[in-house]
Parts: structure tokens; C-alpha cells; sequence
């Protein structure tokens, strides 16, 4: 069966799509939505073209759609049957707990009729982590909700360090799966060159502070 991973750049998905490697699955091409009205990915800030170029990096197609002026609901479900009509089979996640969110999107691509795929779900958030850099991908905090997150984490390289900051947080998750931070990932293993990206202006939008990668 051929997959589709929904991808963010960061390192969730890249988590999903090392470990569906490793585990014999075929990930034909990755799908990613971002918000026409700004061209950025949602939520992680990172514009559109770091996202075709980690697709090239990593040497899979990606399937881009954006949402304005249409709904996330009407694009992904446009999205979906475009993969349909591709010869994809199965839709892949980087979820790991949130079960509201797994079962929005599972009810939508079961409807469609695909299988549906979670590399992460159910694993400690500290042995992912971990796994993510004991694998040896490059990362940083590009994304930070500043009622939750701390503001020295931004532009900070996911390493181990910075891990044990996060822990002695105890009101933040551990992978940011509720939105406390987000990553942008520029390099390892499955990649065929790192990406030379540099960090522009910072921007803070609706409670979030943002970091402008650029392609150097």
C-alpha cells in the first residue's frame, strides 16, 4: 500500500516518516496545508517554500494545498481525493495523544476510504523526543506560545540540553503536542543534503512569537 504523510516540517512528521521507513512502509509523497492568506504552514510559521524544499531534500513529492479562500475542512477533504485519484491507499499522522484530533481526521480519511496510519500514537513523549535526536536530525523551536512556552526556547536547537529545559517545565508537553512550541527540521538521515537555513526577524502574531527561516 502507498501512503500519503501529512507534513509540517517539523519533528513529529519527520519522526512518523523515519519510523514508517524502518518499518517497511511505502510513504509515496508527503501533503501539507498551509493558509493562502499568508503562504505559511499553519500554526509552525514557516513559509511554504521551506516545505517544498525539505520535500526535495528528502526526495519525495509533496502535494501542497492552502485554505483561503475555502475552509481547512473543504481543502482536506479536496486534498484527499486528489491523493485517491493518485494511487495513494493510506493517510499517515505524527499524532501522538490528542485523541480529538486523531479522530477528526481518521473519521474523514476512513470515510474516504483509506487506511489510516499512526507511527507515534501511544508512545511516551520522552522516549520520541529523544528517539528524534538519538536518530540525528537537526532541528530547532521556530514556533512558541508565549503564555506557555519560554522565550529563550525560540530559535534553540532541539538537542539534549534543551530537553531537560522542557521537562523541568511541568505544565508544558514534553513534544508541544498542545501547541506550546513547534520545530522546524533542516537535516538527517532521511535527508540527501542538510538545508542551509538561517533565522531572519522574529514576528509575534495572536499570542505566538515566530522566526523567519530563510533558505541561506
Amino acid at each position: 500500500m502507498r501512503y500519503a504523510l501529512s507534513w509540517s516540517g517539523g519533528k513529529d512528521s519527520t519522526l512518523a516518516l523515519d519510523r514508517a521507513r524502518r518499518a517497511g512502509l511505502d510513504v509515496a509523497c508527503l501533503f501539507n496545508i498551509y493558509e493562502g492568506s499568508s503562504g505559511r504552514v499553519r500554526f509552525h510559521g514557516v513559509r511554504r517554500e521551506l516545505i517544498v524544499a525539505q520535500a526535495r531534500a528528502l526526495g519525495l513529492p509533496l502535494v501542497a494545498a492552502h485554505t483561503h479562500p475555502d475552509d481547512y475542512e473543504t481543502v482536506f477533504l479536496r486534498l484527499l481525493d486528489q491523493l485517491r485519484a493518485e494511487g495513494i491507499g493510506g493517510i499517515m499522522f505524527g499524532n501522538i495523544h490528542l485523541a480529538d484530533i486523531r479522530a477528526w481526521y481518521e473519521e474523514r480519511t476512513s470515510g474516504r476510504g483509506f487506511a489510516h496510519a499512526e507511527p507515534l500514537w501511544g508512545a511516551a513523549p520522552s522516549d520520541l523526543i529523544r528517539e528524534f535526536v538519538a536518530r540525528g536530525y537537526l532541528a530547532r523551536i521556530v514556533s512558541i506560545d508565549l503564555a506557555r512556552a519560554r522565550p529563550e526556547w525560540l530559535g534553540a536547537r532541539l538537542d539534549l540540553e534543551l530537553i531537560r529545559a522542557i521537562e523541568a517545565e511541568p505544565a508544558v508537553d514534553l513534544c508541544g503536542e498542545q501547541g506550546e512550541y513547534h520545530t522546524f527540521v533542516s537535516g538527517g538521515p532521511l535527508f540527501r543534503q542538510p538545508l542551509p537555513v538561517q533565522s531572519g526577524e522574529t514576528i509575534e502574531l495572536e499570542g505566538h512569537r515566530f522566526i523567519e527561516l530563510q533558505l541561506g
